[in-house]
């Protein structure tokens, strides 16, 4: 197959630190590429990619000439080329396939990763693009409203996010005092405040690794809320980390936490957790309770009381079954294969019903 896949250009797939959606992108090319696929990726002009790219954007990526530039750059970069793609699978932004929408004979595949989709967005490219446009969820919880828009809301697939399980070492058992461990983002909604609440309430030691927002409203997050409790030894915060220093840090964890206070999308760090076999102790939020199989891959919990008890559960769990777990549902391979099976079942629809008109 000749396939176009786009993302938006902030950030270089795959991403040295912080980018989940680029994360999956570029395992997603790679995966594609070694089964013999044609690959042409549009992204941020330092991407590195085992397909062809074709880099754009407008640094920094800021303001709506900038915007509109982008969405440009992208949806009639696609129209000049639609003669050599048999179907373009967007993870940027919905108004970028705007030029080609209408091309009904032109496969068009939409993934969302965020917890709100663009409804209204959405009903319009379906009125567009009619049959040859399909969505995809990194989870139920995403596209749990579908229901309720109709015919119009679009057709729509859950494939989750994953992880390449050869990246992650399997660590079959970790010392009694092992730490705890929170890895993302440092907002509110993540809940880092909570993991360290409950690190303090088990008494174990908590390692935390992410990026801080360094504005907007949330900027003083970290000083308030963080900072006050980092001491080098019950608390440690790493800064953001690289590959290698997230699978020594998933793998020697006794759990990792998601205490958080939004309806996450997916969380790929979890994935990568239960890559390492390490369990996962979250809220039951978005897809936190679709990942998280309670008393197998870890524990679903409603607040901070219910993951203090949980920790002390973790005996319970078998890292192996853990690991085990990750491959069958979010490995590398099979997030791959879901994807080619969609984009063959949507080429074929669009040749018959290309063959109809």
């Amino acid at each position: 197959m000749r396939i176009a896949i786009t993302v938006d250009p902030n950030i270089p797939v795959p991403p040295t630190l912080y980018g989940g959606i680029e994360r999956v992108v570029d395992m997603l090319v790679r995966g594609l590429v070694k089964r013999g696929h044609a690959v042409t990726l549009f992204a941020h002009p330092d991407s590195s990619t085992a397909g062809k790219l074709l880099p754009y954007g407008v640094p920094p990526h800021v303001g709506w000439r900038a915007r509109l530039t982008e969405l440009g750059q992208v949806g009639w970069g696609l129209w000049r080329r639609r003669g050599s793609f048999d179907l373009v699978h967007s993870f940027g932004r919905l108004r970028a396939l705007l030029p080609v929408l209408p091309l009904r004979g032109f496969p068009k595949l939409q993934s969302y990763q965020r917890d709100q989709v663009p409804w209204r967005g959405v009903k319009t490219a379906v009125r567009l693009a009619g049959e040859s446009i399909h969505f995809t969820a990194c989870s139920e919880s995403v596209c749990a409203e579908r229901p309720r828009h109709g015919p119009h809301g679009g057709r729509w697939h859950v494939i989750y996010n994953g992880v390449e399980m050869a990246k992650y070492d399997f660590v079959p058992r970790v010392a009694a005092d092992a730490p705890l461990a929170f890895l993302g983002r440092l907002e509110p909604f993540k809940g880092a405040h909570h993991a360290i609440a409950i690190a303090s309430a088990v008494g174990r030691r908590l390692i935390i690794a992410g990026n801080q927002v360094p504005s907007g409203p949330t900027a003083n997050y970290f000083a308030r809320q963080i900072a006050p409790y980092l001491d080098g030894t019950r608390v440690t915060y790493l800064g953001p980390v690289d590959d290698a220093r997230k699978n020594e840090l998933l793998g020697s964890a006794a759990a990792l936490l998601m205490p958080v206070e939004w309806e996450e999308p997916f969380g790929i760090v979890m994935a990568e957790a239960l890559a390492c076999g390490t369990p996962v102790i979250g809220f039951a939020r978005g897809s936190v309770s679709e990942i998280v199989r309670d008393g197998v891959n870890g524990y679903l919990c409603r607040t901070v009381d219910d993951a203090v008890a949980a920790v002390g559960r973790l005996e319970g769990i078998d890292r192996a079954a853990v690991r085990a777990d990750c491959e069958a549902r979010f490995s590398d391979t099979v997030i791959v294969d879901a994807y080619e099976n969609l984009y063959r079942e949507m080429i074929s629809l669009g040749a018959r019903s290309e063959a109809r008109r």
